[in-house]
């Protein structure tokens, strides 16, 4: 498997060379599908079936929030597979737990090798920490199948996307004001029977 890295000018280029000189199996950021990106993993990686990719995890946050999320490769060659995840909003994060195969970089997320299919899937789990505010992130991801013979030929990747609503803090209510709390009632209902004592003293003299 090989992922390449190459400037966006020279993607058609880069596919028709030689995948060894332009390729890294230690996984690659700008390949997610994320708009403005400068690889599409699909580009290079063909001849193959195509994989199933899909995101799991909540579809909804609160803001400040932290998710778990989960891509699932199936399908394709199979042997091994990487993958690639990047996010539409700055504010967002992206986080993973370390010794997972897992690295970080520019706020996106990859292999540090390719990983070996377990049980007809290959996967990666992955946290998003939610912005500060209520808004919208959209989660871009890509998906690699591969056959593990070191060539970008003879594997494939797909693309898939989740929209994650967040919404905003929920703010501590205020205490309503009015009415009688335990401690403010207190000289009231004191008031009250004093009134009521001296008014029926009245009525019995």
């Amino acid at each position: 498997m090989k992922f390449p890295s190459y400037a966006a000018a020279g993607v058609l280029s880069a596919c028709l060379l030689s995948a060894p000189a332009l390729a890294n199996s230690a996984g690659v950021i700008n390949g997610a599908g994320k708009p403005g990106s400068m690889n599409v993993c699909s580009n290079c990686h063909t001849q193959a079936a195509v994989p199933t990719v899909t995101l799991t995890g909540p579809s909804s946050l609160a803001a400040g929030e932290t998710g778990q999320y989960k891509l699932t490769i199936t399908g394709g060659p199979g042997l091994k597979g990487g993958f690639n995840v990047a996010v539409d909003n700055t504010a967002a994060s992206l986080d993973f737990v370390a010794g997972t195969g897992i690295k970080k970089q520019s706020n996106e997320l990859t292999h540090t090798a390719p990983k070996p299919a377990a049980a007809g899937a290959i996967t990666f789990d992955f946290s998003l920490v939610a912005p500060p505010s209520a808004g919208t992130v959209k989660i871009f991801a890509a998906g690699n199948s591969v056959n593990g013979d070191n060539n970008s030929t003879g594997d494939a990747a797909a693309l898939t996307s989740l929209s994650v609503s967040v919404t905003g803090n929920n703010e501590p209510q205020e205490e309503e004001k009015g009415g009688c709390s335990s401690a403010g009632g207190a000289p009231v209902l004191a008031f009250a029977l004093t009134t009521g004592l001296a008014l029926l003293r009245r009525r019995r003299s």
